[in-house]
């Protein structure tokens, strides 16, 4: 018997007309594991949710020297080291580099489009147990801020949680690249104008990008996800520091925070406390200081009576598919396997 990986088109109701004009059909890539067509049963489900410019087809490249998303659960799976189960991989792609799995009015609502289309449609559809208890949220660096976010939101819908280098402790992972901000869209002209053009010349295919083209992207992408502000003229959202001086605005920054997962632990405390697991990890050498997010969100979640699994590695933060190796192997341990 062998997986299958589906490749299909999702027509969204939740997405259509969005700010960005974005795509509103998706394709939604699903992985099923090798005795789903030749049996009856129902398997737990994985939203495994993809990092800043990634989506869900990313999974399945193929690489000379490691193994694409189905080549490692078969490897899993055959070893007994993890349980069958199905895995499904959205799109959540955005013009401005992804969407952090909010819902925003400057990219779109994509946490409804994943709460109330995708969860919905993949259990209506498939053979799966429709139960928090057997549903999980994972992905790593902005996918594992949307773990966070979405778990700690919606325990009635995930009831496990894995987050690898996910976005926390903003004041570590954000502001660090603030002053090279405003020295980089200088580039493009002066104030406002030059993020607008930016916009305008550079988010597309055309190559190479400019060695600032990333942090410029990632700023645009995280202000239009946290500070998002339909009058702002020249676009849609509210830059938190000042655009020539980098001095922070307090009032936009304070938006900011209001997504921070260290700083939601204690009003979502109820909520994670229902969770059937949590589990944290980052490598020490993390390029975003997100280890030391990873510590605080751990020691916030043990100091409220919420336990979690919380591990360091010695490596940065790319390339580190390989700890799907261990956080598969705690769902997979942690699910409830009864429809």
């Amino acid at each position: 018997m062998s997986s299958l990986v589906v490749s299909l088109l999702h027509r969204s109701k939740v997405l259509k007309n969005n700010p960005l004009n974005d795509p509103h059909n998706r394709e939604l890539l699903i992985y099923f594991p090798p005795s789903y067509k030749h049996s009856n049963k129902r398997y737990p489900v994985v939203y495994l949710i993809s990092g800043f410019t990634g989506y869900g087809k990313m999974n399945m490249n193929l690489s000379s020297y490691s193994e694409n998303i189905q080549q490692r659960l078969d490897r899993l799976i055959k070893s007994k080291k993890i349980q069958e189960m199905i895995v499904v991989m959205p799109d959540c792609f955005t013009k401005y580099g992804g969407s952090q799995y909010v819902n925003s009015t400057a990219t779109g609502k994509y946490e409804d489009y994943l709460i109330k289309e995708i969860v919905p449609y993949v259990d209506k559809t498939f053979r799966t147990i429709p139960k928090a208890g057997a549903r999980s949220i994972i992905g790593k660096s902005s996918g594992g801020y949307g773990a966070m976010w979405l778990g700690m939101r919606h325990p009635n819908v995930f009831g496990l949680m894995v987050t690898h280098s996910g976005d926390s402790a903003f004041e570590y992972c954000y502001m660090k690249d603030f002053p090279d901000f405003v020295v980089q869209i200088q580039k493009y002209g002066k104030g406002h104008s030059a993020v607008k053009k930016f916009i305008n010349s550079e988010i597309n295919y055309r190559q190479p990008k400019p060695q600032e083209f990333h942090n410029i992207l990632n700023m645009i992408g995280m202000s239009s996800c946290y500070s998002p502000n339909p009058k702002q003229k020249e676009y849609n959202f509210d830059l938190p520091f000042d655009i020539y001086t980098a001095e922070l605005i307090p009032q936009v920054w304070n938006r900011w925070l209001k997504y921070d997962p260290v700083r939601l632990v204690s009003k979502y405390k109820q909520n994670l406390k229902k969770l059937r697991l949590i589990f944290i990890d980052c490598g020490t050498k993390d390029e975003f200081n997100l280890q030391a997010g990873a510590r605080i969100f751990a020691d916030k979640l043990r100091k409220n009576g919420i336990k979690c699994y919380h591990q360091e590695f010695n490596d940065g933060h790319m390339s580190i598919q390989y700890r799907y190796d261990v956080s598969f192997k705690y769902m997979s341990d942690h699910f409830l396997y009864k429809y």
